[in-house]
């Protein structure tokens, strides 16, 4: 049986023993100025403890586990390791023979652990953890109900779009309604559009206002047109509202799908849905890099101890999360590609990193 060395045991478990230390105590500080702010709301609407407790903060962890904990390894790795560089431990490693690259072998694996925590996370925990926090937000904090969503897809059936300005839940009506219809080739044949559809429980059947309806046929096109149209469309009201899906609740295999459906449709929330599926898969690269860079930055005894480390360090990270909301900005509101806007600024900064293990004392 092979032993982990002793020297790897000792730094992974100031690295790992760190992590959790800076997580619980960031966690605990936020908790307690959220239940300062939320304490009206859970008062008001009676919200029980149990619930705040099991369903809204233990769901609200990995949340905040997956948003900031590139930051806390970095934190945590810069604080460690400045204090052994300030007590000349480093420098006696290196003494004994190891290489600075060999050194870097537990920060290496501590950075694989949690990022490998954080990709199953990522993908498959928090999707479960944000219904759950929906559902609380929904019931005792947010009470005011949203009443509409605005730019929705969907398809019905196979070969069946449709499409809305908006849709009012309340109301169950929609503005700007739009469905169109396929062969099996792929060509338009049918199009149906009113400016207000309604939906009518009692009948179970929706009410067109500004009916238009076009039919394709080659070169053929007919065309009508009415003021007003009852119509038995293969939709309820209940597909509005799944159109609406928060694209958080979805684990990773859902929003593949929910991408290609919706780049099929041509709609136009598919870049977000795009960032928020590669930011789940590449993000996880962030733990290494802010390992990294922190080992890097500490690892040199200086005069000024961890404030000047802390210095640098901080000016580095926020260097990363300026550039990384930068990126998802021009992707979002220019045509930035998605995958570039959530890889370029982990490229960088990994070059960053590597330059500044380069040139780190040895």
């Amino acid at each position: 049986m092979l032993s982990y060395p002793l020297i790897d045991r000792y730094i992974l478990g100031k690295y790992i023993k760190n992590f959790l230390l800076w997580l619980v105590l960031i966690i605990v500080i936020v908790i307690t100025f959220d239940v300062s702010e939320k304490l009206d709301d859970f008062l008001k609407n009676e919200a029980p403890l149990s619930e705040i407790i099991f369903q809204y903060y233990l769901n609200f962890i990995p949340n905040f586990f997956n948003l900031y904990g590139p930051l806390f390894v970095f934190i945590s790795t810069l604080f460690f390791t400045s204090k052994m560089a300030g007590n000349t431990e480093i420098i006696a490693i290196l003494g004994s023979g190891i290489s600075y690259k060999r050194m870097l072998r537990p920060y290496l694996h501590g950075a694989l652990i949690l990022a490998g925590g954080i990709l199953i996370i990522g993908n498959f925990i928090i999707p479960l953890s944000n219904v759950q926090l929906n559902d609380f937000e929904y019931r005792y904090i947010h009470t005011h109900h949203r009443s509409y969503y605005s730019d929705l897809y969907f398809q019905s059936s196979r070969g069946v779009q449709n499409s809305a300005v908006s849709y009012d839940v309340n109301e169950r009506c929609a503005i700007i309604f739009q469905q169109d219809t396929y062969n099996e080739d792929g060509v338009l044949v049918d199009r149906m559009k009113a400016e207000r559809l309604a939906y009518d429980t009692a009948t179970g059947k929706w009410t067109a206002t500004v009916y238009r309806h076009r039919t394709f046929d080659g070169t053929k096109e007919t065309y009508t047109q009415e003021p007003r149209k009852t119509l038995e469309l293969n939709i309820v009201p209940a597909d509005f509202d799944k159109a609406a899906r928060d694209i958080t609740v979805m684990n990773s295999f859902e929003l593949y799908e929910h991408i290609q459906l919706e780049a099929m449709r041509g709609s136009g929330a598919v870049t977000e849905a795009k960032l928020e599926f590669y930011q789940r898969l590449l993000n996880p690269l962030a733990f290494f890099i802010m390992t990294f860079i922190g080992v890097a930055v500490s690892s040199r005894k200086t005069r000024g101890g961890l404030g000047v480390h802390l210095a640098i360090g901080i000016a580095l990270a926020f260097g990363f999360i300026v550039l990384m909301r930068v990126c998802n900005v021009f992707s979002i509101n220019g045509n930035f590609p998605p995958f570039l806007a959530v890889l370029i600024p982990q490229l960088i900064f990994g070059v960053i990193a590597l330059i500044l293990i380069r040139y780190a004392p040895k």
